[in-house]
């Protein structure tokens, strides 16, 4: 079996993690580490890295920054 994946299901999980992100910062903005929602979102903490990255620029109803790095990149996640 190949360990790539294919455009659907990064299509698929960028759609997941992006419902996380607009429900859990509905309420104003949020600061979190990858590996500490990664259970909970049901993705690796690489995974949301990378796909944290495509969302920075592509999530119009979120704004996205990487905010700063201490072990692992916190993330700033805001509605637009």
């Amino acid at each position: 079996m190949s360990a790539t994946t294919t455009p659907s299901q990064d299509a698929s999980k960028e759609e997941q993690l992006r419902a996380f992100l607009k429900r859990k910062a509905a309420d104003g903005e949020m600061y979190f580490k990858g590996k500490f929602i990664a259970d909970e979102v049901g993705l690796s903490p690489k995974e949301i890295g990378a796909l944290m990255v495509k969302l920075k620029d592509s999530a119009a109803e979120l704004e996205v920054e990487k905010w700063s790095y201490t072990s692992a990149t916190t993330w700033r996640v805001e509605p637009a």
